[in-house]
């Protein structure tokens, strides 16, 4: 129940409808979390990066570069190297969020080409220690035309490295397994969700739909927030190295990577067509101080999992659900 009770607090709505694919997805965070704790000599990637180009300036996202710097510091502390990949466009956002991370975690930057995305499959598949587990979070994949979109529509294909092909592409075999974080239909990994969902409760849906498949899907209403449960449900599946995952996981510290991100890297707050982002702490048009209240749930509930047994879990569960947002 500890696994599901995350899924329900990172699966809350925020601003559309995401209900019928939490439920879909639901399971796989635990799935996911258990098959990287249980690989000897794991080596986790984590792809993050959706770039909006009529921001003010043209900047990636705040989120998912909070999501992807939890579970980097999370990992890199317990012992488990991290590359975090991104490309030219989000690279300097995501760059400064890797300032406030270990020194440990390793940071890959491509250009835009398939080959340079080509060229560092291969550098992950074939290094001193490859990469066995592959994360995309809040990281945009082609739609039902071939190219990627933001959720009213707008062609991101000129801004956008073909990262998604590190996940899948024809002819070429996977060496990894492959996890994928998101929140509106147009991420990588949520092709593995039934189209008519997308379809139906996502506007322009048919059109954006991901085409792009994971081993794992986590939904959340917030893709940071994602990330955040693919931790936590490490650090249950793991209490030994739960210390570890969670040292860096509090509202201090993810404070601290908000404010690299748009401070330094100028990532900025969800974009629409009428009224152009800017950098400001926020995320996904939520201010800090909401983020925060979920992070500390989120937190106290593992804690007293991890301290009380199973039978109190569910209880701190019941109560973490009933706490207002």
């Amino acid at each position: 129940m500890a696994f599901e009770h995350i899924e329900n607090i990172i699966g809350q709505t925020v601003r559309r409808d995401i209900s019928r694919m939490v439920g879909f997805a639901q399971g796989s965070l635990q799935r996911a979390a258990r098959s990287i704790i249980a690989t000897p000599n794991a080596h986790v990637g984590i792809v993050t990066g959706f770039f909006i180009r009529n921001a003010v300036p043209p900047s990636p996202e705040t989120d998912g570069l909070g999501g992807m710097a939890h579970l980097a510091a999370g990992l890199a502390n317990a012992g488990i190297p991290v590359t975090v990949i991104s490309d030219a466009p989000c690279g300097k956002a995501v760059w400064a969020v890797t300032t406030e991370l270990p020194e440990t975690v390793s940071l890959e930057i491509t250009s835009l080409t398939g080959a340079s995305v080509r060229s560092l499959r291969e550098r992950l598949a074939t290094g001193g220690r490859p990469i066995t587990h592959l994360i995309a979070i809040e990281r945009p994949a082609p739609g039902s035309d071939g190219k990627p979109h933001r959720e009213y529509g707008a062609d991101m294909t000129a801004d956008t490295a073909p990262l998604h092909i590190l996940f899948d592409e024809p002819g070429w075999h996977r060496p990894w397994v492959t996890i994928g974080i998101g929140d509106g239909g147009n991420e990588i990994g949520m092709s593995v969700l039934p189209e008519t969902i997308v379809r139906e409760d996502i506007p322009n849906g048919e059109l954006i739909a991901s085409r792009t498949p994971t081993d794992h899907l986590i939904v959340a209403g917030v893709s940071n927030w994602g990330g955040w449960g693919l931790l936590l449900a490490m650090a249950l599946a793991d209490p030994a190295r739960a210390p570890q995952f969670l040292h860096d996981f509090t509202p201090e510290r993810d404070l601290a990577f908000l404010k690299a991100a748009v401070e330094v890297g100028q990532a900025v707050d969800d974009s629409r067509v009428d009224r152009p982002a800017r950098p400001m702490l926020s995320v996904d048009r939520l201010p800090f101080e909401d983020h925060a209240r979920v992070l500390s749930q989120l937190r106290s509930f593992v804690l007293g999992c991890l301290g009380a047994g199973a039978a109190a879990c569910d209880s701190a569960g019941a109560r973490a659900l009933a706490e207002p947002q």
